[in-house]
């Protein structure tokens, strides 16, 4: 049996950025079945964020429940949120209650998302999904113990989830790349866009160097001004919907 009063992630109250268009509650969930370099999120991926700095699934329906007239959103990210246990319950409660979903995922679990959108009880209402860089260079530069035959399968998932994703309606999805130097260059962008359609609404963001799980990246200058803006702008030549955050 599940205990509902279990750390399980950190909660933010109110935010305008996690979910387009809503006022909303984002869920930051324990556990990832990555190791991205970069990420800062480190507390919940490797799962030694302090318990105090955490709220569990009882903490995030007792925060809705007091504001629902305000909040009409929640939107589940992570860590990745789909290794996560209380995924499913979490979905359903919040359905129950009215409030529309957003699910974020990095695209390695293409079986376990396909589960869920099928179920009309956990069917999100808007899909997001993190590309790191190349599909064939998850397998190098992301997880932490890889094994060689993985290479494939992982380029296979991520074009599986990305499939997936593309079955919402436009204005119900997104794909989300970091520009990290030497994770993602122009190369990297091209074979990116060859796994998304043509409508899709691409946010690139800036990369922070600091608090990174790998402390080396913290030394990795970010790209400028005028490089990024050229990524974005090649990136906007394949996918028409590209643009900076």
């Amino acid at each position: 049996m599940k205990d509902f009063n279990k750390p399980a992630g950190v909660l933010v109250k109110t935010t305008l950025v996690d979910y387009p268009g809503h006022v909303a509650a984002a869920i930051f969930l324990k556990g990832c079945n990555l190791r991205c370099p970069y990420c800062y999120n480190t507390g919940l991926v490797l799962n030694n964020e302090s318990e105090e700095s955490l709220s569990s699934v009882n903490d995030l329906f007792a925060h809705l429940e007091k504001r629902k007239n305000v909040i009409s959103a929640l939107a589940i990210s992570g860590g990745e949120p789909l290794v996560n246990p209380y995924i499913k319950d979490i979905i359903q409660r919040a359905k129950a209650m009215g409030m529309v979903v957003k699910l974020d995922t990095n695209g390695l679990l293409p079986d376990r998302l396909k589960a869920i959108i099928e179920d009309e009880t956990l069917r999100p209402d808007f899909l997001a999904m993190d590309i790191k860089t190349s599909p064939l260079r998850y397998f190098e530069t992301m997880l932490q113990k890889p094994l060689p035959s993985e290479k494939e399968i992982m380029a296979e998932a991520l074009k599986k989830t990305a499939e997936l994703v593309a079955t919402y309606p436009a204005d119900s999805r997104e794909y989300r790349t970091v520009l990290v130097p030497g994770l993602v260059t122009k190369e990297d962008i091209k074979q990116m866009s060859e796994i998304l359609p043509e409508d899709a609404s691409w946010q690139f963001a800036r990369f922070r160097n600091e608090n990174c799980l790998n402390p080396e990246y913290n030394n990795i200058p970010p790209y400028l001004d005028r490089e990024l803006n050229e990524l974005v702008d090649y990136a906007k030549t394949l996918i028409p919907g590209a643009k900076l955050r």
